[in-house]
Parts: C-alpha cells; structure tokens; sequence
C-alpha cells in the first residue's frame, strides 16, 4: 500500500512539474480581433457606424514543459527564446513596463496623427522622465524602479531628456544626486550616490537606469482609451483610425469589418510589427473582411544578415493563401495609404 502511495505521489510531482514549471521561452499563437470602439471613446464622437475598426493581438505565454512539446506538434504556434522576447537586461516586471510604455507612447502619436488629419489642434506636454528598467548593481538599485517618472535632479525640474543628461553629466563617481520621482501616482524624492554605470562601454558615473520621454496630449474633444490589458505598439495604426473615424462625420468604415496592424509613428508612417503571421490566422476566424498590413522596406545590410527576412506584407499575403482566407490584405506604408483606401470603398 504505502509504495502504491509512494508510485502516485512522484507520478503527481512529474505531472506537476510538467504542466507548471516555467521555462525560460515563450509560445506565440494567434491571438483575437478587439472593436477598437471599445476601447476609444472621443467626446461628443461620430459613432452611427456600420462597420468596425478592430486591433489584432497574438497569444503570449511562458512556456511549461508540456506546452512546449505540444507546441513543437503545432504549425501556427512559435516557440521563441527568452531573449527574443525580454530584453537580457530586463526582468519580467520591467518588460510588463516596457510593453505598457510602448503602448502609451502608441496612444500618443495616435491622437497627434487622428487631429492632424482632421485639421484639429493638439497641445502637448513633456511630463519627465521615463524609468524603463534599473541596471543590476546600478546606483538605483533598490531606490528607483522600472515606471518611476523622474521630475527633478538636485532641485532642477527636468523639462526634457537632455537636460537629465546634462544635469549628470559632471558628476563624478560617489558624487550624490537628489531625484524627486512619481511612483503610483505619488511623489517621492530620493538621494542616489552615483555609481559606474554596468556594462557601459565608456566608464562614467551615472544613475545606471535607461529610460525614455514621458509626454501627453490635451485634445479638444477629449480622447479616453481604455487599454489597461494590452502592450506593445502594435495598435497604433487602427487606434489612429478610429480616433479619426469618430471625429469625422462620414463612416470610413463603410459596413465593412476591418482590422489591421502597425505601430504609429509620430510622422504617418506605419512601423513593422512582430507576429503578423499569427495576426492574419486571428483576423480570418474572427471575421475581418479587410486587413491592414505595414508594407516596410528591408534594407539591402539587413538582408544580407538576414536573407529570410521580409515585409510584414509579404508575410502576411503568404499566410493569407496558407490559409485560403477571402479577407482582403492591403499594404499600408504610411496612415494616409490607410485612409485612402477606406474613402474609395463603395459602402456596403
């Protein structure tokens, strides 16, 4: 009796240990088409469409020992190494953050892009700096942390980039530099002893964080979105169009059901994206009928490093066949190129 007991206690650790233990990569699978509406609200908006506006997303997860195997047997799932995903230097909270930052920074261009289009003005606002993520060691180690928004060093409110940079700049290693931050919507100050700065090429003394600029946007009307439970940059493109479909009186929609992808980029242009693939599988089962898909240029360098390497156009007409779908894959290079597409469709 007790081996029987003891056969079925390691039988349960193995099945365990299969299906729970994270390993260090990830799974990419298709993941769903999102009513851009649902998220955009624009004051006082248009919104008598018949049509929709909808953003793909892909399915990420850490991978168990099972889901891997079972990923290895399946065609439209990608298995992809940690460091494909994650920065080298960041955890996984930091890169949770990463994906959050890049999907606000998608929400700002795309209201600066959507009230350009409609002749409308925009005021904008350099709120501080951004903490992307803390260097193990740095001299922030354990003071500041990945989201933190630096207003103001040794007293002197930071009203861009640069001027934290020229702020550190003559400081030397053990000189101390007092941040005063936002953290959860709160502010707090903190005196940072500086350190050399990990793996820099250079030696110098420094707060040992990267970041970026933290900037908003006042709109007249006002523009709310609603994206807490999504990251990345991929949606700039369909945010931009619906932002700009309920401030225009017309339905650019047409009746149809349209998706798409792209990052938005604070000049028109559509950016490539990961995982279009996986996006044009998501766009067909969820019934799209019209697929927006960046038609980015491959440098001749990158090609040559990368011979496989193509537009994420180009993939996506090539799983468009695949898969036999009747849904309409149009190449966007810039928002304009979008938009001109919707205004010639006959409406439905």
């Amino acid at each position: 009796m007790k081996k029987k007991i003891s056969i079925y206690v390691v039988l349960l650790v193995v099945i365990c240990f299969f299906m729970l233990y994270r390993l260090d990569a990830y799974i990419m699978k298709p993941g769903s088409a999102y009513d851009v509406s649902k998220f955009v609200t624009v004051e006082n908006n248009h919104t008598e469409n018949k049509g929709s506006m909808s953003l793909m997303t892909v399915a990420m997860q850490q991978a168990t020992p099972f889901s891997y195997l079972w990923a290895k047997t399946q065609k439209y799932q990608k298995l992809m190494d940690i460091n494909q995903v994650r920065n080298p230097l960041e955890d996984e909270e930091e890169y949770n953050v990463r994906q959050l930052k890049l999907m606000s920074d998608s929400q700002f261009n795309a209201k600066y892009i959507a009230f350009q289009k409609a002749g409308l003005q925009t005021t904008i606002h350099f709120d501080g700096v951004f903490v992307l993520n803390v260097l193990d060691g740095g001299a922030s180690d354990g003071l500041l942390k990945a989201g933190d928004e630096i207003i103001e060093v040794d007293g002197h409110k930071i009203s861009n980039q640069q001027m934290l940079v020229d702020l550190l700049k003559p400081k030397e290693l053990g000189d101390k530099a007092t941040v005063k931050f936002i953290r959860n919507k709160n502010e707090q100050e903190v005196t940072i002893t500086l350190k050399e700065i990990p793996r820099a090429e250079e030696k110098r003394a420094g707060l040992g964080i990267s970041y970026a600029e933290s900037k908003s946007i006042e709109t007249n009307p006002k523009v709310t979105m609603k994206t807490e439970d999504i990251g990345g940059p991929s949606a700039g493109l369909m945010f931009t169009l619906e932002i700009l479909d309920q401030l225009l009186k017309e339905d650019l929609t047409k009746g149809y059901a349209v998706a798409g992808t792209g990052e938005m980029l604070v000049d028109g242009s559509v950016g490539r994206i990961g995982g279009i693939d996986y996006k044009v599988i998501a766009a067909d089962r969820d019934g799209m009928e019209i697929f927006f898909a960046p038609d980015d240029e491959i440098s001749p360098e990158l090609k040559a490093k990368h011979p496989e390497l193509e537009s994420n156009y180009a993939t996506a007409v090539k799983t468009a066949k695949e898969i036999g779908t009747k849904m309409k894959i149009v190449p966007v290079k810039t928002v304009d190129d979008a938009i001109n597409y919707l205004k010639q469709l006959q409406p439905k």
